[in-house]
């Protein structure tokens, strides 16, 4: 069983940075691959990054692809969003979501497939 709680959401003008943490409870954070999803007003929850257990690997979707920095801490059972360049588009609920890596990474973008949510924290970009 994994606890996840998500901080640091905010207000920020389009162009400024934010950086999002995940905390997670229990002792075997480092077993599980860990993801970060978005739903924006009206809209489906989306996949944003996805980071292997060891850190090392990551993956990102097209629209936040050199903008977006996924890393984790295991000693700190952390996993952490960095967002520059923010966009009004970027506004929404964000999630950090944690599963089994029972699948190549690039794989790991279905939210059906994680098996462990946080409770979301808001982004807001301003034109």
């Amino acid at each position: 069983q994994v606890q996840l709680v998500e901080s640091g959401g905010g207000l920020v003008q389009a162009g400024g940075s934010l950086r999002l943490s995940c905390a997670a409870s229990g002792r075997t954070f480092s077993s599980y691959r860990m993801g970060w999803f978005r739903q924006p007003p009206g809209k489906e929850r989306e996949f944003v990054a996805v980071i292997n257990l060891s850190g090392g690997s990551t993956f990102y979707a097209d629209s936040v692809e050199g903008r977006f920095t996924v890393s984790r801490d295991n000693a700190k059972n952390t996993v952490f969003l960095q967002m520059n360049s923010l966009k009004p588009e970027d506004t929404a609920v964000y999630y950090c979501a944690a599963k089994w890596p029972n699948e190549p990474l690039r794989a790991s973008t279905l939210a059906g497939s994680y098996n462990y949510w946080g409770r979301g924290t808001q982004v807001t970009v301003s034109p």
